[in-house]
């Protein structure tokens, strides 16, 4: 039997891990192909493609972002060449599943959970009444078998990606660690699933293997990675053993279980290894207890203030908007709460009716209306307006721009704490702004996003704003979008080429640079940093916003680090220096 696993991944730069642990668990039965392709591509070009290799099974991976793409594939497959199997399986198609394929007659099976031994037995041709967590047809009829019990010995599903001949150079791989959640939150799949850990010696070996690939990033999918503090140690003891360059791991923790002694350590790691992703969901402690999430807020800020004060590790802060007792008000709160963190990237998310959660089978309680589709976001309930569900959605995009590309962080910072009262305030200004000038009906180069906000700094009349021009100039420099600068930025006199020279020559200077030296050719220097002159003190500006300023010229050096994975630059006053 021909057998192919696929996937319709959200980005190209993804890779799927349910369909390489499947592939490896049956290796020695049967040979397993697998192929991925992207919600990008159209229903046409994928069928096309697997009918040509045409298969005498085809199973889907399935998710929220790929259930209904995946239907439309399947249905096109089914009417081509009818005698090709059809199986789906992951989480999108766990709960339901005799309703999907009574709704959907060209699904032959779905394997329910946890699929490595029903896939494997499946292939193994035992009877279909006796495969634990299938769902399949019988003259027309659909059975749906009893669940099976999770894998104990998870060390006995061989490893996916260890003995691959793929090429996972600048991808994105997704590893797990363990299975499960030792919380009970109401609008998660995993809640309250017991958690079952590799071993130590399995994961470090997985890492090993992943790290000598060249991958760009092995984000962990673990639901809570810190769930045992002496296994979460121990892998990240090895990762910082082996220092290694141009890659990151991404991590979701729980900041409760972070104490003191880890966070001081991990401020000894390599500037951009680690990225820790915190899902506080919200600060409005009524929400929390009625979702059963027991989080103290002021454990999470403590800890996630010690994490930004390292300056090394990538922090993502995480909210869920839509979720009980959590009106407009009191989110814009969740949000000012979380804003005055800092977090280097603060993710707006609305609320998904999740099959299976408690939250959707609890939906009347709290009046939820929400899309009966994929992915089955909510419009309203009993708290929140679909009007203000708009509005959020224009704010969260102007978040995504602005904050969390990391492009206007001094701009936007100076804005805040000069101009308005608080940080939800200035958001929803922006926000209200920015549709009145029909910015949210195309997409836009990070040059036009300054150009934007010069726009809303002219239009709302600002006092400083020569103070403004010169903080997105900096902002603008130390992210490296272009060595052009806008029009509007071009308010100071120019440097000219032999200046440039004349200050890469000056000692001082290199010694106080970061990432060159004195022994390093000027002209080679030159291809990493540049020069700009400000009309007035930025640096100071910045770290005291709410002082008077009057013009003081400054020339700043903004040196960036070619291997650096965050996108930060070392920047030098060279008044101050010389």
């Amino acid at each position: 039997m021909s057998i192919l696993l696929t996937t319709l991944n959200s980005k190209f730069i993804h890779t799927n891990l349910a369909i390489r642990y499947l592939k490896k668990y049956v290796e020695d039965i049967e040979k397993i192909d697998i192929i991925e392709f992207t919600i990008n591509q159209t229903t046409e070009e994928i069928a096309r493609k697997i009918f040509i290799l045409s298969p005498d099974m085809v199973g889907f991976s399935t998710y929220i972002w790929n259930l209904e793409q995946t239907l439309d594939v399947c249905k096109r497959l089914k009417i081509v060449n009818p005698n090709m199997k059809i199986l789906l399986g992951g989480p999108e198609v766990s709960f339901d599943s005799k309703k999907l394929m009574e709704e959907n007659a060209f699904i032959d099976y779905i394997i329910c959970e946890e699929g490595e031994e029903t896939f494997k037995e499946l292939l193994l041709g035992f009877n279909l009444y006796n495969i634990d967590g299938l769902v399949f047809r019988d003259d027309g009829k659909i059975i749906e078998n009893k669940k099976r019990k999770p894998i104990e010995n998870l060390d006995s599903i061989p490893s996916p990606y260890i003995g691959s001949d793929e090429d996972f150079s600048g991808k994105i791989v997704y590893y797990e660690a363990s299975r499960g959640c030792p919380f009970t939150c109401d609008f998660c799949l995993s809640s309250g699933k017991r958690v079952r850990f590799f071993s130590v010696e399995r994961v470090l070996e997985d890492i090993d293997y992943l790290v000598k690939k060249d991958v760009k990033q092995i984000k962990f999918v673990d639901r809570t990675f810190n769930a045992n503090k002496k296994f979460a140690k121990d892998i990240i003891d090895h990762i910082i053993q082996l220092n290694p360059n141009d890659i990151n791991f991404h991590f979701e923790l729980t900041a409760r279980l972070l104490d003191f002694e880890q966070i001081e350590y991990l401020k000894n790691v390599k500037e951009g290894l680690f990225q820790f992703e915190i899902g506080v969901q919200s600060t409005n402690e009524k929400t929390l207890k009625e979702i059963s999430r027991n989080e103290d807020y002021e454990k999470v800020k403590n800890v996630s203030l010690m994490i930004k004060e390292g300056g090394n590790i990538h922090q993502h802060l995480d909210l869920i908007i839509g979720l009980p007792y959590e009106d407009y008000m009191t989110f814009s709160k969740s949000f000012d709460d979380l804003y005055h963190i800092h977090p280097d990237k603060l993710q707006l998310g609305f609320l998904k009716l999740l099959k299976g959660s408690k939250l959707r089978l609890n939906q009347e309680l709290h009046g939820y209306v929400y899309l009966d589709k994929p992915p089955y976001e909510i419009l309203y309930n009993n708290y929140i307006s679909y009007s203000d569900i708009v509005k959020l959605k224009f704010i969260e995009e102007v978040v995504e721009k602005y904050y969390n590309e990391g492009y206007f962080i001094n701009s936007i910072e100076y804005l805040i704490k000069v101009e308005f009262s608080r940080p939800f305030e200035f958001f929803e200004d922006f926000s209200k702004y920015l549709f009145s000038v029909d910015f949210f009906n195309t997409s836009h180069s990070k040059k036009s996003l300054y150009h934007y906000l010069n726009k809303y700094y002219k239009y709302k009349n600002f006092d400083n704003y020569e103070i403004l021009v010169d903080i997105m100039k900096f902002d603008y420099l130390y992210s490296k979008v272009d060595n052009i600068l806008p029009d509007f930025m071009q308010t100071s006199s120019k440097i000219e080429s032999n200046e440039f020279h004349s200050i890469l020559k000056n000692s001082n200077i290199i010694n106080k640079m970061k990432y060159h030296s004195p022994e390093q050719p000027t002209k080679e220097i030159l291809k990493d940093v540049n020069i700009c002159k400000f009309n007035y003190d930025i640096l100071e500006i910045i770290k005291n916003p709410k002082k008077e300023y009057n013009q003081d010229e400054r020339i700043i050096i903004f040196e960036y680090n070619k291997k650096g994975v965050l996108n930060k630059s070392n920047v030098l006053d060279i008044i101050k220096i010389i």
